[in-house]
Parts: structure tokens; sequence; C-alpha cells
């Protein structure tokens, strides 16, 4: 009996020891994080597939796979391929979360088609700049100043400023009509955690996105040539103060995205081609990036990083973006992005639940709507009018023409 005992016994130790060396996905598939970090109190959104709903790390690895980094202490955070929108892996990705600047994708993609050509001057009212809130990143637009728009974009983009979001929310119609648009779109790409509050992404009560939500905004905001140069600009010369009888003066504005200019402690980040950081207090930290490697093309987002590290919400997204170029084609995709509405629409199939027929009749006329000749759409062949995009397949992206960034990169700067 002795003997029957320890055979037994043995052949449990090894089948247990087999499946922790056969099966290292299955542990990977845990949740690593600290369990005294906050997580989310409520249900989740599972729009993009189940596991995206589930609360903690949700990654699929197959033969071959690195492990997810060590050093991450985002509260939310997601990795995506830009092109067929599957995602590889994700922490809480529809956790609603304060989203600070990067709530200007969502601006950015509602209102630049509106406002063309770039060579649209504007004089700003006291009245324009009077709603921006105390302690807003400003890049510098003065009263009773001509601008053109593109001097506006660039002001958002590269230095995140309130003031120029402000001033270009009143080209569009005002700030009510402009939150209202917004909200609109975010609708029609199914970014349904999102409400919109503030343009800029002012902490606002109720102001909430996910890290989901914002891998949308950048996913389609990157379909637009003027966003994709705006998001990709390092430095520019923005316009200063004119003063009577002389030349205006000028002063050169960098872009805080760390991994387009770096910064001590962390370098550019090879292939990266924008999109938008964002700080509050409310909101701590966030992110969105998307980067080419080898004509792999991925998005990611981090939200709110508890590390105390310097830069830690870009050290983190580059880590990741490191992660999912090693892990593209050895893992399991958790979920997708999903398509805007009329993505399906197009195709003759039913929208996303809650549409009405106002709604269905206004994705029915912008697909009807063509594009200007010459126009540098990205995922599909088809162009971008007024944030709708247009695809050949029900429910997926097609990738029909490669996503333009290595002619961004070449011209970002290196160390």
């Amino acid at each position: 009996m002795p003997a029957l005992k320890k055979t037994v016994m043995t052949v449990l130790s090894a089948a247990l020891l087999s499946v922790c060396v056969v099966s290292p996905a299955g542990a990977a598939d845990k949740d690593k994080t600290d369990d005294n970090q906050p997580k989310p109190t409520g249900p989740m959104s599972t729009v993009g597939g189940e596991r995206l709903g589930v609360v903690g790390t949700q990654v699929a690895l197959g033969p071959g796979a690195p492990v997810l980094p060590k050093e991450l202490s985002a509260r939310s955070w997601i990795v995506a391929d830009a092109e067929n929108g599957q995602v590889l892996a994700s922490h809480n990705a529809h956790w609603r979360l304060a989203p600070a600047s990067t709530l200007k994708m969502l601006f950015a993609d509602t209102v630049l088609p509106a406002l063309q050509p770039k060579t649209l001057t504007h004089r700003v009212t006291e009245e324009e700049l009077s709603g921006v809130g105390e302690g807003s990143s400003l890049v510098g637009v003065k009263e009773d100043h001509i601008y053109t728009v593109h001097d506006l974009w660039l002001g958002v983009f590269l230095q995140s400023g309130n003031d120029a979001v402000h001033v270009l929310s009143e080209m569009y119609g005002g700030v009510p009509a402009t939150v209202a648009a917004m909200q609109r779109h975010a609708e029609e790409l199914q970014a349904l955690d999102t409400t919109v509050v503030s343009p800029d992404g002012y902490d606002s009560p109720k102001q909430v996105s996910s890290a989901y939500d914002l891998t949308l905004f950048a996913r389609s905001g990157m379909q637009k040539a003027d966003f994709r140069e705006y998001a990709a600009t390092a430095t520019a010369t923005f316009p200063g103060e004119q003063k009577k009888g002389k030349k205006r003066e000028s002063f050169e504005i960098r872009n805080t995205n760390r991994l387009i200019t770096g910064d001590i402690g962390v370098d550019p980040y090879q292939g990266i081609a924008g999109v938008k950081n964002g700080y509050t207090t409310h909101a701590g930290n966030t992110f969105t990036g998307i980067a080419e490697r080898d004509g792999k093309v991925l998005l990611v987002t981090v939200m709110n990083p508890s590390s105390e590290e310097s830069h830690a919400v870009y050290k983190e997204a580059a880590h990741l973006l490191d992660w999912g170029f090693s892990a593209s084609g050895k893992v399991t995709p958790v979920g997708e992005l999903v398509p805007p509405k009329s993505a399906v629409t197009a195709k003759g199939t039913e929208p996303a639940a809650g549409a009405d027929k106002a709604e269905k009749k206004k994705h029915a006329a912008a697909a009807a709507t063509a594009a200007p000749a010459g126009s540098t759409g990205v995922w599909t062949a088809l162009s971008v009018v007024g944030g709708v995009l247009l695809v050949l397949a029900a429910g997926v992206f097609l990738v029909n023409r490669r996503l333009p960034l290595p002619d961004l990169v070449r011209r970002l700067p290196r160390r």
C-alpha cells in the first residue's frame, strides 16, 4: 500500500508540473496587479468582446509569446492592432475614468473636418477665452489677435492648449454645440463609455471615457491626413504678440508627448507617430499612442498609473508597445475595436441597438457623400466624411492601404 500511494503521488506531481510547464498562458491570464490597487466598482461594458468587460488583466498567450511587462501600474490600459482592430491584451479596458486632455482626440476628430481650409483665419475675442478653466494648459492665444486654423490646431496637439480648443469650439458653433457634436460622434464610433462635458478634457463632474474609447478615437482620427500631421509634429512656430508698426512676434512650441520629443529619463520611441497625452489632478496621467514597426501598427492607451516613477505613463506605454510588437501573431485576441455604426449600416445591416430612424437617415446620407479627389484615407479605400468611416466589409476594417506612418516617423527627432 505505501508503494501504491507513493506511485500515485509521483504521477500527480508530474501531472501538475506538466500543466505549469506547458500551459504558461493560463497563468498569464491571471490578474497580476496589486490587490491594493483601485478596481472598477460596477459592471463594465462588453463592447468589443465579453472579456473586455471582465475586471483585471485579459491576455491569452500562445506558444512563444512573451509575458506581459511587470512594470504596469495603470488603472486601465489596452494594446490593439490599429489596422485589423484585434485587442492583444487589456486591463480594465472599459473602466470609466476621467480622460484629461486625451479627450482632445475626440474633439479634433469631430471638429477638424468642418474647419477648412487650414488657412481660414479668425480674430479672437475676450469672450471666447473666458470659459477656459483655471489652471488649464495654454498655448498662448491672445484676444484681438488673428490666428489661422492651422495655428490653433498646432496649439491643441502640441501644447494641449485649452485656449486654442475654446476658440476652435466657438468657430464651430460654440462650446455647447461642440460638446453635443462630440457626444454624437462618440456614439457613432460606439464609444459608449464616454460622457462629454467639456471639449478640452478639463476635469468636470460626470466627464468620463475609457481606455477602449480613447483607442477608438485615436483610430478614427488617424484616418484623417490633417490629424496625422498634427499628431506627429514635434515642434512648430506659433504666432505671438502683434505690436503696432512691428513684425508679429513668434515663438517655438514643442510637443508634450514625451514619446515623440523625449525628456529626462524617457527617450523618443522608435516608430512613434502620435497621438495625445493628458494630465489633470482628478485624471492623473493619461496617454494614447500609435507606433509602427516592421509594417505592424499598434495602438496603446494607458490611464492613471499609480507608479511614482517619473514619466510612468510614457514608460508603461512603451513597455506595452514593445510587448505588443513581440507578441503579435503569438496571442489569441481578447476582443476587438468595433467599427462605427455607419460602417455596419453601409453594408445594409442594422446599426447598434438604440439608433433611431433619424440616426439611420444621417448615416445613410453620410455614406452617400463622396470625398474629394486625392484624399489620403487610411485603413479603407474610401474617405472619411464628417468623421464617418465607410468600409467594404460588415463589422470590420479592411487594410486596403497601409497606414502612412513611416514617412511621419522619419520626420521625428532622434536622440
